[in-house]
């Protein structure tokens, strides 16, 4: 099964059940951090796992107890300087979003330590996941100057409401595993030692069933994401013009300092 990944080369592949494909983000001494080729991968694996007779459903986790911790610095300060570089990471970034709403394979994902931005992104589009306790959950586009478009605005209203999504979202305020799942934005929250272990009897649960009612049922609940399509395309839009901005330079040199950035008051609006 594995051989038919070799591509995927910026992420790590396993088979740890039967049907289960287990794919692992793992970019060591920056928490799992999407470099430009883990983005590309991560945006376009999902279709050759729809593809794939020999999966069943599909484990997403972090290398190392964290999931991921989003972009990479080298990346963004890319996307900031050269025009096509940010063209093919909006497209990567859309792609990445749809991709997963449309693979018919159900997606577990299990959160450990932190997981920001893409990473984020990949985490909650699955189609259940299972997060530590003690995990940390943070959009982090605000914070970096540019509007949440990865996957925010398509998916957090529907699974919190508009309330809180806008709370944590405008605030880039992060939230526990625990606070996740009783707000609904996790399926389940566990022990932090209990993760993997949880997230994989699922896959294989998922395994045991029906795989048509089960892709069926996942189709048509996606509907709900399709709608929000443009709402997620606007979002999209919105956070790469940002990459043209002012903001983003302050954004990633307070993120780089580890201190809070001095963001303009005025805007040209």
């Amino acid at each position: 099964m594995i051989e038919r990944y070799e591509r995927f080369r910026a992420l790590r592949f396993a088979v740890p059940a039967e049907r289960v494909l287990e794919i692992i983000l793992e970019n060591p001494h920056t928490l799992n951090a999407a470099d430009a080729d883990m983005h590309r991968d991560l945006a376009y694996v999902w279709q050759e796992v729809d593809a794939d007779p020999d999966v069943s459903a599909v484990l997403v986790r972090g290398a190392g107890g964290t999931f991921s911790s989003g972009g990479s610095y080298e990346l963004i300060e890319e996307m900031i300087a050269d025009y096509e570089t940010l063209v093919r990471v909006w497209k990567e970034a859309r792609d990445l979003v749809y991709n997963i709403i449309n693979c018919a394979k159900p997606v577990v994902s299990a959160i450990e330590g932190v997981a920001v931005g893409a990473g984020l992104a990949v985490a909650l589009l699955a189609d259940i996941s299972v997060a530590g306790k003690s995990a940390r959950l943070l959009d982090g586009h605000t914070r970096l100057g540019v509007a949440a478009g990865d996957h925010s605005a398509i998916i957090w209203p529907l699974l919190v409401g508009m309330a809180k999504a806008k709370y944590h979202l405008l605030l880039n305020e992060p939230i526990t595993g625990a606070e996740a799942e009783r707000l609904g934005l996790v399926s389940l929250a566990v022990e932090d030692g209990e993760v993997y272990d949880t997230a994989l009897n699922v896959a294989k649960r998922l395994v045991q069933g029906s795989p048509t009612a089960i892709r069926w049922t996942k189709y048509a609940l996606n509907n709900w994401l399709r709608v929000a399509g443009p709402i997620f395309d606007t979002s999209l839009a919105l956070e790469f013009l940002g990459f043209r901005g002012p903001d983003v330079r302050e954004g990633v040199e307070a993120l780089k300092a580890k201190r809070a950035p001095r963001f303009s008051p005025h805007a040209p609006l």
